[in-house]
């Protein structure tokens, strides 16, 4: 969890009844409480890809990372290669290195870097 900031406004103290496990399981149920209805979000890490291909294998990269909910920022040609620029989520990420090599016959390469959490959609809501 992340921005979460807690007050205890008030509380009262009971000889016998006040003990430490008391106090934890009271915290632990106002925690939740407070967590439904807060409605929380799930966040995932968004990475930030350059990807580099030969011209001859770009559209099969680009259908590629769209399958992988990555969204294209831009595609620079650079004589022979071209270089894509994407935001991905790093949960599609992996195994990539070789998938890429078997669409670009091993000539593309990529770099990622962390670039921001994004949230997830909620399923439920999904139409």
């Amino acid at each position: 969890m992340v921005d979460l900031k807690i007050s205890l406004l008030g509380g009262t103290f009971r000889e016998g009844q006040s003990t430490p496990l008391a106090f934890q399981v009271s915290a632990a149920m106002a925690f939740q409480e407070g967590c439904r209805k807060a409605h929380p979000v799930l966040l995932e890490p968004i990475m930030k890809a350059e990807v580099v291909v030969p011209e001859e294998f770009l559209g099969e990269v680009i259908g590629d990372l769209n399958a992988r909910k990555g969204r294209i920022e831009q595609i620079q040609p650079k004589g022979k290669v071209s270089l894509i620029d994407a935001f991905v989520p790093l949960k599609e990420m992996f195994g990539y290195s070789t998938h890429l090599r078997s669409l670009s016959q091993g000539l593309g390469t990529f770099t990622m870097q962390f670039h921001q959490f994004d949230w997830i959609p909620d399923k439920k809501n999904k139409q």
